[in-house]
């Protein structure tokens, strides 16, 4: 139990380094940010977006039971376990945000270069905002057009985030139930991608640092009770004698 917490603590740890650093230096999102950085970065949070996040967590889903290689019972625990914890997230994040009710960075911006007012524009339904999203911006020639079409996609509230949720939980989940097995490079790919859709949040104007961090923590608190479910009712999430030798022939290589 303390070595999956410590595990996960120090995964979280790893995760908050990026947005805590960009909130104690006090950076202020601005649009007008182009370029194939920017690009990339938006493909980063697509992976997370509806519907291609279902994709993302069934390729993971499978990729971890090869990795843990649990017998069939075990295995179909083990994807509950694990896509429950995502979608709890998912649910914790949307009853947070209709309480909090943050408006997103680029709301702001449209509030004070377009005129509109935030309030009225949160009373309206959600397809409502989108169109006026995309009617104010439709003869802005700085914004590249997928940006545009992405703010009148997203338009929630922003505090937490649910993208960071979605992909903090998911490494998260990699350092607590594949580490033991010593598949690093999975867990360190994972926190890459990770880090990249919490970076794109804030460059695309979404959300501001301390979503970051608070969809962090929750991830963090959600898949500690998850791997240690998943230990105590899937099997051990150390390395079998079995896999000894493929470990050693898998390093050898390295």
């Amino acid at each position: 139990m303390l070595k999956i917490i410590q595990r996960t603590t120090l995964g979280a740890f790893l995760l908050l380094l990026m947005p805590l650093g960009v909130w104690i230096s006090n950076w202020q999102w601005q649009p007008g940010e182009s370029g194939n950085l920017l690009r990339v970065l938006f493909w980063m949070t697509e992976t997370v977006t509806n519907p291609w996040g279902i994709l993302t967590s069934i390729i993971l889903s499978a990729w971890v039971l090869w990795c843990l290689r649990f017998r069939l019972k075990p295995a179909i625990l083990l994807i509950l376990i694990m896509n429950g914890a995502i979608l709890a997230g998912q649910y914790t994040k949307s009853t947070i945000k209709e309480q909090v009710q943050e408006p997103r960075p680029y709301v702001i911006w449209l509030e004070k270069s377009h005129g509109i007012n935030g309030d009225e524009f949160y009373q309206l339904h959600r397809q409502q905002r989108g169109e006026m999203v995309a009617t104010l911006l439709a003869n802005d020639t700085q914004l590249p057009q997928w940006l545009k079409n992405h703010w009148a996609f997203e338009t929630g509230y922003a505090f937490p985030s649910g993208h960071t949720m979605f992909a903090a939980s998911w490494a998260l989940l990699a350092i607590g139930l594949l580490w033991p097995r010593r598949h690093f490079a999975t867990v360190a790919v994972l926190f890459v991608w990770a880090t990249a859709v919490m970076g794109s949040r804030l460059v695309l104007g979404m959300h501001w640092p301390r979503d970051l961090v608070m969809a962090t923590l929750i991830s963090w608190l959600l898949v500690t009770v998850a791997t240690l479910l998943a230990q105590r009712f899937c099997g051990p999430l150390t390395i079998p004698p079995e896999e000894h030798r493929e470990i050693a022939q898998r390093d050898d290589g390295l």
